[in-house]
């Protein structure tokens, strides 16, 4: 009988240790550029220090990783609200940070995906400056910039052909700034020259990406846009509607990263990689140690 009772036990023990780590096993997912890089490398590091055993799904194309958890592969990965909104949902409507999260997460709500709390991390365009050259000049805001051109400052873009071209690019931001650089002013460039024609002092101001690396490894600021032109891509965790019913307090941890990322810590991270040449991994895991995540 005492044979009996332990061997239900130790299969009642086995039972539930299988279905304890069936239930914890996550994979996380990721986008194959830098940032994404090093937030699945963030997650990864910080669910397997919490205990969850952890894929690692992560180097994917933006609408790989999308179509990846909607088929259930991807449980966990960081999105933008902007990529969402108009690449994968197809809104064209121009809205404000706020109305951009609340419609993707009622519209991604509907195909199992929840939006979980949003970063201050917003990696949209900017318009970017060196640092001293903008305090010199007294400009913080893209309303500041104007009012210098309207002056006759006569400043020099350089800009990537896509964001001078685009419907949604440079003219209309000038006209919603009430302002034209002029067409001898503008540069057209490749994206990755725009930061090297900056520092170097052959442009006054660049179209650059908010949380590129390179903005604070070359001394720039980013100029704030007090009008909201730029579409916001704030960056957040999402995860499968379906595993966080099983595990709610996902909610809570992801959200504690999420709380640790602004538009400088994240670029300060980036440049560790891309500047500073510090893998992934190890950028990754200072981070968690750093802010007391691990």
């Amino acid at each position: 009988m005492l044979h009996i009772l332990k061997a239900a036990l130790l299969g009642a023990s086995l039972f539930g240790l299988a279905g304890s780590v069936q239930a914890e096993e996550i994979a996380v997912g990721g986008k194959n550029f830098t940032e994404q890089q090093i937030l699945a490398s963030i997650t990864q590091q910080y669910l397997s220090a919490k205990g969850y055993d952890v894929t690692d799904r992560s180097g994917m194309g933006s609408a790989v990783v999308r179509q990846a958890m909607e088929n259930g592969q991807v449980d966990i990965y960081w999105e933008y609200t902007g990529t969402s909104l108009i690449t994968y949902n197809k809104v064209t409507e121009k809205l404000n940070a706020q109305d951009t999260y609340d419609k993707v997460k009622e519209l991604d709500a509907k195909k199992g995906i929840v939006w979980l709390m949003p970063s201050k991390a917003n990696n949209t365009y900017a318009l970017a400056m060196r640092a001293d050259e903008a305090q010199k000049m007294g400009i913080e805001t893209i309303s500041d910039l104007a009012m210098k051109e309207i002056g006759g400052a006569k400043l020099t873009l350089a800009s990537n052909a896509e964001f001078y071209a685009r419907p949604d690019g440079l003219k209309p931001l000038e006209k919603d700034y009430g302002f034209d650089f002029g067409r001898a002013n503008i540069k057209r460039m490749d994206t990755g020259l725009v930061y090297q024609a900056l520092k170097d002092s052959q442009v006054d101001v660049g179209v650059v990406f908010a949380t590129d690396g390179r903005i604070p490894a070359f001394n720039f600021v980013t100029l704030k846009d007090d009008k909201g032109y730029f579409p916001s891509y704030a960056l957040a965790p999402v995860i499968r509607k379906e595993v966080l019913d099983k595990h709610p307090e996902l909610a809570d941890l992801m959200d504690a990263i999420s709380a640790k990322l602004t538009d400088k810590v994240m670029a300060g991270l980036n440049a560790n990689v891309d500047v500073d040449k510090v893998s992934v991994e190890n950028v990754a895991a200072e981070f968690l140690k750093e802010n007391g995540l691990i």
